[in-house]
């Protein structure tokens, strides 16, 4: 069985989706299958060794122009070619970034048009490449917004479509009328060129499953499951780790600087304990893009207002080891998600590193720290109530036997559920067996 990953890339900026298909892909190969992970947009960005082929389907300055203007849409090969190299399209990633999804409404529709929108040409070119030199037996899309693609790679290849849920109801409730409610209902019609749709959680499923319009057997869950190495293989010492430092305490942030995640949220919550005379800072990192430049600035000068400047920390976008050595300095993780979480790949890793976590009471953090089990990895706390999120940290940090049970019980679940081990061995033996697949000449 031949395996064709297609996934959205990111540019220069570390995405979830990118880490979730880059994982599954490495560790499909290293269990012997015949796996490839094919960027479209532009190219894929890791923290882990990244598998991605060295080129990009439907390349994003080419289906920008195509959208724009009818010319590009008749241009020949060599020039499509100029505008598809890698290189530029990842000097220029940094210059969309600039894009927000309100300005994405038509060309959202466009692509979930997929033959019948502004980018047919590079749709046949893909489905015509996929036939020729890949022959894949299941193509697996990143997110339900390349369904436009999925008809015609079916029809030129016999594969067998596989979609992953990948958090695109926010982004579809950002998009202006009347482009949301068109994109919602080629969603429903899409939807039946698909075999499979696969959700990284219960509650992302129940959400998509309406979106989608489509029977509850044809959504299946299937949890992210990170590498394991570089994380300690036993629950880390957190009271000693805590003695070293006398009374100061440490909350950790790992995603992007965005409303969405919540980082201004944290800083509110450490600031009330501060005032209640607690010796606590904040360390985050995570990537920013360039439209949520404002929304960082924003986030020091809060820190500054709420007078924790000299105790908030930002490190940007850090890589793997920095990654591994942030989640050995703190105390307790934080992740206040107003908005429901479709993947939780932070909290999973700070799970992986024995930290107990905090996060908002929604989407996939529940389930991800079994909150209604016996032994939960961390608490969760009413989204966007910065007094809940304040008490919930102060527990964490203060009760000792509490975040040590819960640091313990995170590591564990990540051994039992969440490594990519457990994620490629579910895909293969639930994903990719149980559909139709073409007979081979």
């Amino acid at each position: 069985m031949k395996i064709v990953q297609i996934t959205a890339g990111a540019g220069g900026r570390i995405c979830g989706s990118c880490l979730h298909d880059n994982a599954l892909v490495r560790t499909l190969r290293q269990r012997g299958r015949e796996a490839i992970l094919v960027p479209a947009y532009v190219p894929t960005t890791s923290d882990e060794e990244n598998v991605a082929e060295p080129i990009v389907v439907m390349g994003g300055v080419n289906v920008f122009l195509q959208q724009k203007s009818s010319i590009f849409r008749r241009t020949p090969r060599w020039i499509d070619w100029f505008f598809d190299r890698p290189v530029l399209l990842r000097a220029l990633s940094r210059w969309s970034g600039n894009t927000r999804p309100a300005d994405l409404g038509p060309l959202t529709v466009s692509s979930l048009q997929g033959e019948e929108g502004c980018q047919r040409k590079e749709v046949y070119r893909l489905a015509e490449w996929l036939a020729r030199d890949v022959k894949p037996d299941v193509v697996h899309l990143s997110n339900v917004l390349l369904l436009g693609l999925a008809k015609t790679i079916r029809e030129a290849t016999g594969a067998s479509l596989v979609v992953t849920l990948s958090g695109e109801d926010l982004f579809i409730s950002q998009l202006p009328e009347p482009y949301q409610h068109k994109v919602k209902e080629l969603l429903v019609q899409r939807a039946g060129d698909v075999d499979r749709f696969i959700a990284l959680n219960q509650p992302y499923a129940d959400r998509m499953q309406e979106i989608l319009g489509c029977q509850e057997d044809r959504i299946m869950v299937i949890p992210h499951g990170i590498d394991p190495e570089g994380f300690p293989d036993d629950p880390p010492d957190l009271i000693a780790r805590r003695t070293s430092r006398g009374d100061r305490r440490v909350i950790g942030y790992l995603a992007r600087a965005c409303p969405e995640k919540g980082l201004d949220q944290v800083i509110q919550a450490t600031a009330r304990l501060v005032e209640r005379g607690m010796n606590v800072e904040l360390v985050a990192a995570g990537a920013t893009i360039a439209a949520e430049e404002d929304y960082l600035s924003s986030c020091h000068a809060l820190a500054q207002e709420v007078g924790i400047a000299d105790r908030f920390f930002w490190r940007g976008q850090i890589d793997r080891s920095e990654k591994i050595n942030l989640l050995k300095e703190i105390d307790v993780f934080a992740m206040p998600t107003p908005v429901p979480e479709a993947k939780g790949i932070p909290v999973i890793e700070a799970m992986a590193a024995g930290v107990p976590v905090v996060a908002s009471a929604s989407g996939a953090f529940p389930e991800l720290l079994g909150i209604h089990e016996t032994a939960p990895a961390g608490d969760v706390h009413i989204p966007g109530d910065i007094t809940d999120l304040a008490r919930c940290l102060e527990e964490m940090l203060w009760n000792e036997t509490r975040a040590v049970d819960c640091g313990m019980a995170g590591h564990g679940r990540v051994k039992k559920h969440y490594q990519s081990h457990h994620m490629a061995a579910l895909h293969e033996s639930v994903s990719y067996t149980h559909l139709t697949l073409p007979t081979k000449a």
